[in-house]
């Protein structure tokens, strides 16, 4: 019930971190030391971001020693050539001020660059000692364990989107077969229709908690899935990590999951690769150019 951490691959990970996309600036740096100070010891942030100098400001400001934060960083999908690889780790850990990250992740598959290369620079990275763990996001079923069987080191998560709107059981499946972490970003699906008229709100009601909060504990209460929910406002950041108290049954965790048939899924681009088809139990075919961001 109280599970506070994931153990992937050694990679001890919080299951609730503060992502940070589309947070600039001073409110980057102000919101990531308030989340810090508010409990949370898992900060995700990217370089396509442009918010990694304010992430690490908000890091020093914190009262909390960098060694007792797990700081995850990315690697935009231009950028996943070897030399180009590791100019952006550099330039990354020098706008975070920081001598190493966390874990490290390959943002977004390529269409140009192959895999190989990618995910052996991506090694490389962690080999001069960069980042203490490695991992991908974006990447489908089949793109996930390609990659896996390129990695001379484990790969500890895939980070996708996943919220109760959005079924993921192909990558569920896939990564617990892998022995790897699923990382939800966009776990709250926005708030919007999630929060009101189905089981997430009668939910909300019977535990007295915020609609927000029973599907963060909806997610963490899934093996090996971590949550990364962001927000400005500094009261729903405060009560997003307040999910350990209490626990929902079988029943009522099939009910949040049974939403997952709308397939609303928002982060979707041109560069995108092929998404898993929600009923598939397997991974689906690599495309041979896949698209991703």
């Amino acid at each position: 019930m109280n599970k506070t951490t994931v153990n992937t691959h050694g990679a001890i990970i919080p299951t609730i971190g503060f992502g940070t996309w589309t947070l600039r600036d001073q409110q980057a740096s102000q919101l990531v030391k308030h989340a810090i100070d508010c409990g949370y010891r898992h900060i995700d942030t990217a370089a396509m971001y442009d918010n990694e100098q304010a992430v690490g400001a908000g890091i020093r400001a914190s009262s909390t020693a960098r060694e007792n934060i797990f700081l995850t960083t990315k690697v935009w999908h231009t950028n996943l050539a070897e030399s180009d690889f590791l100019h952006s780790v550099e330039a990354s850990l020098k706008r975070l001020d920081v001598d190493h990250v966390d874990l490290l992740l390959v943002h977004w598959p390529s269409k140009t660059t192959p895999l190989a290369e990618t995910i052996g620079a991506l090694n490389k990275a962690a080999a001069m000692g960069h980042t203490t763990h490695i991992g991908v996001s974006n990447f489908n079923a089949a793109l996930l364990t390609e990659a896996v069987q390129l990695s001379e080191r484990p790969l500890v998560c895939n980070q996708i989107e996943y919220h109760p709107m959005l079924s993921q059981n192909t990558m569920l499946n896939t990564s617990r077969q892998l022995h790897m972490a699923v990382v939800s970003y966009c776990p709250l699906c926005r708030g919007g229709e999630l929060f009101s008229g189905n089981p997430v709100a009668m939910l909300a009601q019977k535990y007295g908690k915020s609609p927000a909060q029973i599907v963060l504990r909806w997610q963490v209460q899934q093996d090996n899935v971590i949550a990364i929910p962001r927000s400005t406002n500094t009261e729903r950041i405060a009560q997003n990590i307040e999910i350990y108290d209490f626990e929902l049954s079988v029943e009522e965790m099939q009910a949040i999951s049974a939403l997952g048939s709308h397939q609303k899924r928002l982060c979707d681009f041109d560069f995108s690769p092929q998404w898993d088809l929600p009923g598939s139990k397997t991974p689906g075919t690599r495309r041979l150019n896949p698209q991703a961001p």
